[in-house]
């Protein structure tokens, strides 16, 4: 008889048997509120009438036609609409499966671009967990270790941690561009640099947004060197963080865009741009794929960008951020084990910490576990699993992010009596 591999455990004890906007119901009904989203998937709800409706209808008209065999019209449309959304520039699009696949596939670009070998990397960055992807994940140990020698090329610069270091924001920010200096000074030569990789805020790192100027100060290292600069926005795009991509909270601009789960609304897609005239860079047989652009998740996909228009969904991340981040300080407020509390729109997080400064996991995991008792879905995340991160899909209300609020203040009470 076989079974689900043992080393796929869950983060809350939950089998879910149906889902609807911002719940999750077991098999006796029971309703969970799920702030995990899919961790950032399903950021038009669960089910949306929309997207469900797009699908079925593919569903019974064609569900693959691979697209290097075929054209199919889903993929064609869903290249217009992305246009509309894309940051100006990005006009060339490439579809995969995973946001690991797409990882791997503008790292393939760069170097075919650029004829140079490097990535960088900041420190608790999360990439994906395939052998390349792996390569550049440093937000914990899990995700590479044991599997060496990994892709060379890797190296890791810091990344602006205010809060680890104990520094104020601009601190923080001019040390790790002076170590990306210095980076490039010693260890990987700019000749050598094919781009920087950056998350606008880190996810499985620890929620921690990246400051606008260190944002900026790569962009102009990036110019001045010749290096390519991807922005990851795996999980910060399509409205997650209160603007449609992460990185537009500063002045950046990414010459490759990787992104991948809230695109379809749960059905597998990812994708990368870039300038066509980069693109065109890659070398042929490079891209291709049996099920990147299914048509199935093109028509999803499409929905889902309709959903987020038409909802004003972008705005109201925003505005419902703003208020999930006032009531996890107030909470923080009350129990100083909350040590830091950051995000950007609705991706919040709270770091929990000893009275020393240390990482306290064992709280955070007992605070975890009682939200989930109490009927509320979190995650955890951060190299020592002590931020517990708040991720509610886009079309979450005030009266939602409110109960969630009342039930997370009850599970931090129930972890630190």
């Amino acid at each position: 008889m076989a079974t689900l591999s043992p080393l796929l455990k869950q983060a809350t004890p939950v089998l879910a048997e149906r889902g609807e906007g911002v719940h999750l119901y077991d098999a006796e009904g029971r309703r969970y509120l799920d702030f995990t989203a899919g961790i950032g998937v399903t950021n038009t709800g669960h089910c949306h009438p929309r997207v469900v409706e797009a699908a079925q209808k593919q569903v019974g008209t064609l569900i693959h036609g691979q697209y290097t065999t075929v054209m199919h019209r889903p993929l064609l449309r869903l290249v217009e609409a992305m246009g509309e959304v894309l940051p100006s520039g990005l006009d060339s699009v490439f579809f995969l499966n995973s946001g690991s696949e797409a990882v791997e596939a503008s790292i393939r670009l760069a170097r075919h671009a650029t004829g140079r070998q490097n990535i960088v990397v900041f420190h608790g960055s999360f990439h994906g967990r395939t052998m390349g992807a792996a390569a550049l994940t440093t937000a914990g140990t899990k995700f590479r270790a044991g599997i060496g020698p990994l892709m060379p090329g890797a190296v890791v610069a810091p990344f602006p941690q205010a809060y680890r270091y104990g520094w104020d924001e601009d601190e923080a920010v001019r040390f790790a561009l002076r170590e990306l200096d210095y980076v490039l000074a010693t260890t990987s030569p700019a000749p050598d640099t094919a781009a920087f990789m950056v998350e606008p805020v880190l996810g499985e790192g620890g929620y921690i947004p990246a400051p606008p100027a260190f944002l900026e100060g790569l962009r102009e290292r990036a110019d001045r060197h010749g290096i390519l600069l991807i922005v990851d926005e795996v999980q910060t795009g399509y409205g997650r963080t209160g603007k449609f991509w992460g990185h537009e909270h500063s002045a950046m601009r990414p010459d490759v865009l990787i992104t991948a789960k809230g695109l379809a609304s749960g059905f597998p897609l990812s994708a990368i741009a870039a300038p066509a005239a980069l693109m065109e860079k890659a070398w042929p047989g490079s891209q291709g794929g049996t099920y990147g652009g299914n048509a199935v998740s093109c028509a999803a996909a499409l929905a889902t960008l309709e959903v987020i228009r038409d909802e004003d969904l972008v705005a109201n991340a925003a505005r419902l951020g703003a208020r999930l981040n006032d009531g996890l300080r107030k909470i923080a407020a009350d129990h100083p084990v909350i040590g830091d509390v950051r995000g950007l729109g609705l991706m919040q997080a709270g770091e929990f910490t000893t009275a020393g400064g240390e990482p306290d996991t064992a709280t955070a995991t007992r605070a975890h576990r009682a939200a989930a008792d109490r009927g509320l879905l979190l995650l955890t995340c951060g190299a020592h699993g002590n931020v517990v991160r708040l991720i509610p899909p886009l079309v979450v209300n005030e009266a939602q992010i409110d109960e969630g609020l009342a039930v997370w203040a009850a599970a931090v009470a129930d972890a630190t009596s």
